[in-house]
């Protein structure tokens, strides 16, 4: 069982994402949690960024699709997010949370956190 982990924390990204009236003509920002699953010891030996996922051209992609989604719902965010992550054949797992911190009021925030596995979804 594959314990390595590339952690990325709060990446914000403005989007639209929401279910009322105003939610979907104003974007809001939302913080994307990433846990990447990966085999990391080609990568601690050799030193070198082809060997390993390259977490800020993935953060570029997953920025970009959010940006320019409307999901409904932050469960369907999530789901988007983690197909993403897993096209990257390395990625054998990845755990998505997403934070909306606008989402109640008197509420830091709202979270989804899902678990998704290559070959099981």
């Amino acid at each position: 069982m594959q314990t390595d982990r590339i952690y990325i924390r709060d990446l914000a990204v403005t989007c639209i994402v929401g279910i009322l009236p105003r939610e979907r003509k104003v974007r809001q920002t939302v913080l994307i949690s990433l846990a990447l699953t990966c085999d990391l010891a080609r990568s601690g030996r050799s030193d070198n960024i082809a060997d390993t996922v390259d977490y800020k051209t993935l953060t570029d992609h997953v920025s970009r699709e959010v940006k320019a989604s409307k999901h409904l719902l932050i469960e369907k965010m999530a789901e988007h997010v983690a197909g993403i992550c897993l096209a990257d054949r390395r990625v054998r797992a990845v755990t998505v949370t997403i934070d909306k911190p606008a989402a109640i009021p008197r509420a830091r925030s709202v979270a989804v956190a899902i678990t998704r596995r290559r070959g099981k979804r």
